[in-house]
């Protein structure tokens, strides 16, 4: 579940950064690449924050199918 959460928020974060680029300032291309470089450390290191606050909410890593 954690992993989905976080490729989700990931996913969302480019989205709205690429739009907020269009409509306002290409300045909101810095955001894009800030996720890009959290998912490169994070696949080389395996340590995301995102993670460990969601660890620290309760979310579990395990997958439900009950959807």
């Amino acid at each position: 579940m954690r992993n989905r959460i976080i490729h989700a928020f990931a996913g969302t974060m480019i989205l709205v950064s690429i739009l907020l680029s269009i409509y306002v300032s290409q300045n909101w291309l810095w955001l894009t690449g800030f996720v890009g470089i959290n998912l490169l450390q994070s696949s080389v290191t395996n340590w995301c924050l995102l993670d460990k606050i969601l660890t620290k909410m309760g979310y579990s890593n395990e997958d439900r199918n009950d959807l």
